[in-house]
Parts: structure tokens; C-alpha cells; sequence
């Protein structure tokens, strides 16, 4: 079974030989040169992609690609290439597909020693970092600002303008991608829910979770005779932290730094409130599974969970199953609809220069006017014209979610400490996740952290 690998956010100093002046050096040679419920195991599907390196075409022209989609949506990019390179058989394409948290300490190292891939895949929101360190060329001449082939205006914002650092295009936009929940149809059904209408406030969706929530009895978890020790069937499951908090922390009005970027706030009222539901949802209410060791993925597949918050990327997954499945809009818990979401953007690193270059900027710019191809991922096309057109009957969730980003989404922090607020961040949810420390205790704790990084900068 396969899925997007859950990223463990690496930070640039936690590489201890890497300095900026190192860096600068570096680029200036590569110029010259535990869960009550068993988890269930879902269908047998097609292994995920590893990180060993797959080569494409036989072609003279050889690019080195680098990315961290070795979830279901590695599946699609490993098609797209595959097709680039039918369509241009002169080019050869290895395509590395390495977990996030391998591929940070990987890059950054190749930085280091001059040998960077000629193309890689990163988030938006982790531009400004490595901007800021010098390691990107601009993509200027790929705009039709600056007499290109890309149409500016057909990328979706706000993440066109956040690939905008100084004036200058650092990459190219692939998507948009985010949470929105998952949700099994004949679980409601048979609960006597309606699959196609989400709850409409955090009130109605604890009811429907806990009416969701079944013991080895039969019965909810609204029942006074409900047996916590014994659950069958959950409402819901945790599948990445970091995108449910922050999710949950804009619906209760709260961010995660100033907009500034010089103070951590996720300790607010607003903060702990979500935090705080999202740990009464596992322990008070018992609709979710602590999340340690629990194979959310997998249990949604095997039908033992109800209603999924996960994200974008999943429908590779779960379109391989049999479970009659919808998708809404990420589900309110707060007083407010809110999600958070980020963006897949190609990058070229500084000193690629002459054919391997004008080669590389071929393939980015095949790649965004084929962005239909990549909504089988899962994820939203960059380009609106192209997601526009897509097929709503073979996308559903696809237009479910991508539809939320512009009305009520919130990207990434976009900070040139971006990782390092992730580092920060990350493990104190799951002590609280944990009932290792209560919500304010770990967020004060985590604001701490987050407040080091940011005065250091």
C-alpha cells in the first residue's frame, strides 16, 4: 500500500558544515561546473515509488530530477515524464523520487558539494529559504511578462505571487494542494446520515462523529453505555498533524506567526482552542484514534473509519479501492470554514547554465501546459484554464477541494525560516496528540521555539 510519505521537516542549520557563506562558495564552483482500534490493511495496490532513481527515455539530452512525491502522486509524475519523453525521445530524464525528509539533507548537501540536481520540486512556501541563500535562478523569461510561453495571469493565486521573490519568478507553479475530508458513503448512509452534506458548524460535527463512533456493541459514542475500550469503528482519524492544526487554527482565527514574521502566535486563544478540540476529539469524545502508530490510510480503506481530513493527493489512493466514496470541503470544527494549503512549484538551481539549461526550462514548461495530466494525482492544477476544464465527473474531489483554497484557504507560512517553524512546531502537537502535555503547554512551548528561529533569522 502506498502514501504520501508524512514529511519530517528538516532545517537548513541542522545541516552543522552548511553556512551561507559555505553555500555561496558551493554555488559559485556548481556555476563553473498505539490505537484501540487494529488498523486495517487496505487492497494490495501498486507499490509506492522509492527513491531509486527511475531513468526515462534514452535520449542524449539527460536531466537530473529531484522531488519528494513518493506518495500516490509520484504515480502520476512518474507518467507525465514518461510521456514528456515519448513526445521528445532526444531527452533522457532520471527521476529521483525522495521522502521529504530525506530529500531537504540531500539537496543541501548536493548545494554544498556543487552537484545539484538540474531540476527539482519543492513547496512555495519554502522559496523564500532558499532564495534567500542564494542556491535559485530566476525563471523570469519563462512568463509572458518577459516574452515567454507561460500565460502569468492563468496561475492560481495567492501562490503565483508567493514563487515571486524580489521582483523575480523564482519557479513555476505545478498546484495547489490541501486537506479536505474524505468521506465514506455507505458508513453514513447506514447511520443514517446524508454523505453529501457536511455539517455545518464544529456542534453538528462532533454529533456526526460521535454517531460514527461504534463499540464492539453497536453502540455510538453519544450512548451512556458506550465502551471506549472497545471501538470497531471510528468517526474520524488523524492523518497529518501539521495540516489538521493549522487547519483547525484558521478556522478559530488564529495564525501561526505575525504577518510581520517576527513573532510566533500559534499560542493564542485561537490556538489552543483548536488544538484543544482536536485532543477532546481523541480522549473526552473518543471519535478519534490517538494518532501514534495508527494507519488512518489504511482503516479508511478497510471501511473502520467514517470521515477522513486528509489530503488532496489521496484520491490516487483511495480511487484503487472499493469504498464508495465523496469528498467535501475541509470539515469545520471552528467557529469559521478555514483550510490550510500549499503548492508544488519546479525550481531550477543557480549556475545551470547553456543547453542542460534551455533542456530543462523545455521540460517545466511541457510539464505546466500538460497540467490536466496531474489531476490524476489528485492534486489542483496551477493553471485555472486547465482546471477549469477538468472533467467533474473524474475529478470530483479535485473540484471539491480546489474550490475551498480560494474562498476560505491559507497557505503555508511563507518565511525564510519556513522549516525550521515546522521543526519547531511539529513535535509539540504530538505531545499534546500524545496527552503528553496540554494544549497550552505545548504550544507555549512550541511558541518558544518558533520565537528562537524567528529572532535568528
Amino acid at each position: 500500500m502506498f502514501k504520501r510519505s508524512r514529511p519530517v521537516l528538516m532545517t537548513l542549520a541542522s545541516v552543522t558544515a552548511l553556512s551561507a557563506a559555505m553555500l555561496s562558495a558551493s554555488m559559485n564552483a556548481a556555476g563553473a561546473a498505539d490505537a484501540t482500534l487494529t488498523p486495517t490493511t487496505g487492497p494490495t495496490l501498486t507499490p509506492a515509488p522509492t527513491s531509486t532513481p527511475a531513468v526515462f527515455g534514452t535520449g542524449g539530452t539527460q536531466i537530473a530530477f529531484w522531488n519528494g512525491l513518493t506518495g500516490s502522486d509520484g504515480t502520476t509524475m512518474d507518467s507525465m515524464v514518461a510521456n514528456f519523453v515519448k513526445e521528445n525521445p532526444d531527452y533522457s530524464i532520471t527521476n529521483e523520487e525522495i521522502a521529504w525528509g530525506t530529500l531537504y539533507p540531500k539537496l543541501q548537501a548536493a548545494f554544498v558539494a556543487g552537484q545539484p540536481p538540474d531540476v527539482f520540486i519543492l513547496h512555495v512556501s519554502e522559496i523564500p529559504q532558499y532564495a534567500k541563500l542564494g542556491v535559485l535562478q530566476n525563471v523570469d523569461d519563462l512568463f509572458d511578462t518577459n516574452g515567454g510561453p507561460l500565460p502569468s495571469k492563468d496561475f492560481a493565486q495567492p501562490s503565483y505571487d508567493q514563487t515571486i521573490v524580489d521582483g523575480h519568478n523564482m519557479g513555476v507553479l505545478l498546484d495547489n494542494h490541501g486537506f479536505g475530508t474524505w468521506v465514506n458513503q455507505d458508513l453514513l448512509t447506514k447511520a443514517g446520515l446524508d454523505p453529501t452534506t457536511p455539517p455545518k458548524d464544529g456542534v453538528a460535527l462532533l454529533k456526526e462523529l460521535q454517531t460514527l463512533t461504534l463499540d464492539k456493541n453497536g453502540k455510538n459514542a453519544a450512548d451512556p453505555a458506550f465502551d471506549a475500550n472497545n471501538i470497531v469503528q471510528y468517526g474520524t482519524a488523524l492523518d497529518w498533524q501539521h495540516f489538521t492544526f493549522q487547519s483547525l487554527l484558521f478556522q478559530f482565527g488564529g495564525t501561526v506567526i505575525s504577518k510581520d514574521g517576527k513573532t510566533a502566535t500559534l499560542n493564542s486563544k485561537a490556538g489552543v482552542a483548536a488544538l484543544q478540540t482536536l485532543v477532546d476529539w481523541i480522549y473526552k469524545y473518543h471519535v478519534m484514534p490517538p494518532p501514534a502508530g495508527f494507519d488512518s490510510w489504511g482503516s479508511f480503506a478497510g471501511g473502520k473509519v467514517a470521515i477522513l481530513a486528509t489530503g488532496s493527493w489521496f484520491r490516487n489512493f483511495i480511487a484503487a479501492t472499493k469504498i464508495n466514496w465523496t469528498t467535501w470541503p475541509m470539515y469545520q470544527a471552528g467557529p469559521n470554514p478555514g483550510v490550510m494549503f500549499g503548492a508544488h512549484v519546479f525550481l531550477v538551481p543557480a549556475g545551470l547554465s547553456g543547453d542542460k539549461l534551455t533542456a530543462v526550462k523545455k521540460m517545466i514548461v511541457w510539464m505546466s501546459n500538460h497540467d490536466d495530466q496531474w489531476a490524476a494525482s489528485g492534486q489542483i492544477p496551477a493553471r485555472v484554464s486547465i482546471r477549469e476544464k477538468l472533467d467533474p465527473k473524474l475529478y470530483p474531489s479535485n473540484m471539491t477541494i480546489g474550490a475551498s483554497f480560494p474562498l476560505y484557504g491559507q497557505m503555508e507560512v511563507p518565511s525564510p525560516v519556513n522549516l525550521d517553524i515546522g521543526t519547531a512546531e511539529d513535535p509539540e502537537l504530538d505531545a499534546a496528540l500524545a496527552n503528553q502535555k496540554t494544549p497550552q503547554q505545548a504550544l507555549d512551548d512550541a511558541a518558544k521555539r518558533i520565537q528562537q528561529v524567528l529572532d535568528n533569522q
